[in-house]
């Protein structure tokens, strides 16, 4: 591919707004999605499990893309430059992160546990790169080869589906089937342009289907929202205006604050809770976020690969895999201090370097800078607030799916004819749908990591099972 811009290259200064302002928007959505997901699991965690302790301060969208902004800058540091691409709030930890908060017995020890998690997760990319600089790479294809990792993939994004359907059919009016139907009826709608956008559109559809998809879904959640509000039928109210309002000060005046605000940031959030942690909570971070650490590096060296086809420089040479998942490790890390949520490295982003062909580290410079000036903008973020949940079930229904179709694309090339493969997909799809967890007291393993590990187990044991020999024809 014939590039505009060399990754050393710097834009001048208007294109350069035009570069970063097309990385926003190619992460942007999937970024806050993230903890407006975690946020209504959440919620409905404490409904189910009757925990004492309330919602008071939701995961903000605000602080994760703030932390996005700031891991990117860190990751570009770790790897001199060379690599143009963005990092962004992480779906495969969605699980880990409730995880988080299910076992929790403080508001504010779930908010540490998210910290802790991420940091854990992070050292795990620290150590495999500390693995990689001293041994290369040949070890990690017999411990996590594609027969592994890419059902277990698969099965981070097959496990979020019932999340996924569950904001879907999530009305305004809990238990009414009209408010359902309106509901999934904005769902598809926010799912059907997103798909014609991706499908059909030009340059910036097939960048940005996501912003197309939500924008139709709220467009159509405001119109029933505001019939809904004349002919007073409440179950035609989908949009609440709280989050617009919460920008007025007590009194109901326009302050500076109506414009902009302060992050909720997480490290506030966690501040006092060492108190209550104690070493079987650790442990239940410590299992939910590990494996899945192992799972998102695949993910990574996918995505290594991918930048490294488009530019045609080999990243993972200069600067070198080490380099990549130091920068991948600690800017997850520290965006996590700052927003809660794991940073991974985001095909959005590399999809938007091959579309516009520009690859220059400068225009992800200031797309990282953008996030970080964005997230203190008070309408912005309080807009994202107010999607209603049935048009993020259309969005999720699709992000989901990507997940477990990448997953299925890593074991394309795997010999599903040789029972020594067979068996290992077959345990970690059934292990994984099958939702098997595993308890020791407070500590449990979740079925993303009771499925990894038992695919690791069944590969080291069938490893050197005999190939098949071909039917003989009669």
């Amino acid at each position: 591919m014939k590039l505009i811009y060399q990754v050393e290259d710097k834009p001048k200064f208007p294109q350069l707004i035009v570069f970063a302002l097309q990385q926003l928007l190619a992460i942007m959505t999937a970024t806050l999605v993230v903890p407006v997901v975690i946020n209504g699991d959440v919620e409905k965690l404490i409904e189910k499990t009757e925990i004492t302790w309330a919602l008071e301060k939701p995961m903000s969208p605000a602080a994760a893309l703030f932390g996005a902004g700031v891991g990117t800058l860190i990751y570009l540091l770790f790897t001199k430059k060379k690599s143009p691409v963005f990092l962004g709030s992480s779906f495969a930890f969605l699980g880990s992160m409730t995880s988080a908060f299910a076992g929790a017995s403080t508001m504010a020890l779930g908010y540490l546990g998210l910290i802790l998690g991420a940091v854990i997760a992070g050292l795990v990319y620290v150590v495999i790169a500390l693995i990689v600089k001293s041994c290369g790479t040949k070890w990690i294809e017999k411990i996590m080869p594609a027969v592994v990792i890419g059902p277990t993939v698969a099965i981070i994004g097959l496990a979020l589906a019932g999340n996924a359907v569950g904001d879907l059919t999530t009305g305004a009016v809990e238990g009414s089937a009209t408010a359902k139907n309106l509901a999934v009826l904005c769902g598809l709608v926010t799912l059907a342009v997103l798909m014609f956008s991706s499908a059909f559109g030009k340059k910036s559809g097939k960048l940005i289907p996501f912003i197309y998809g939500i924008l139709a879904g709220y467009a159509f959640a405001l119109i029933l929202t505001i019939i809904g509000n004349v002919c007073n039928i409440p179950e035609m109210v989908l949009i609440s205006t709280k989050s617009f309002e919460d920008l007025l000060n007590a009194d109901g005046n326009v302050t500076f604050t109506t414009f902009l605000s302060f992050p909720d940031f997480t490290f506030l959030s966690a501040s006092g809770a060492f108190d209550a942690l104690d070493g079987s909570y650790f442990m239940t971070v410590f299992v939910a976020y590990a494996p899945v650490a192992f799972v998102v590096f695949a993910e990574h060296l996918a995505d290594h690969m991918n930048i490294s086809s488009i530019i045609e420089r080999n990243l993972l040479e200069d600067p070198g895999l080490d380099k990549t998942l130091l920068g991948d490790g600690i800017g997850s890390m520290v965006g996590a201090f700052f927003g809660g949520c794991p940073n991974t490295t985001y095909g959005e982003s590399i999809g938007c370097v091959a579309i516009t062909k520009n690859a220059s580290v400068v225009s992800i410079f200031a797309a990282a800078i953008g996030a970080i000036l964005i997230s203190f903008i008070s309408p912005f973020i309080a807009f994202v607030n107010s999607i209603p949940k049935c048009v993020m079930g259309g969005v999720c229904m699709a992000l989901y799916g990507f997940i477990a179709v990448s997953g299925l694309k890593m074991i394309q090339k795997v010999d599903l004819n040789k029972n020594k493969n067979l068996f290992v997909v077959s345990v970690i799809l059934i292990a994984g749908v099958g939702a098997l967890s595993v308890s020791f007291g407070k500590v449990t393993i979740t079925k993303v990591a009771c499925a990894l590990i038992l695919g690791v187990l069944a590969n080291l044991m069938l490893k050197d099972a005999p190939d098949e020999e071909p039917e003989k024809k009669v």
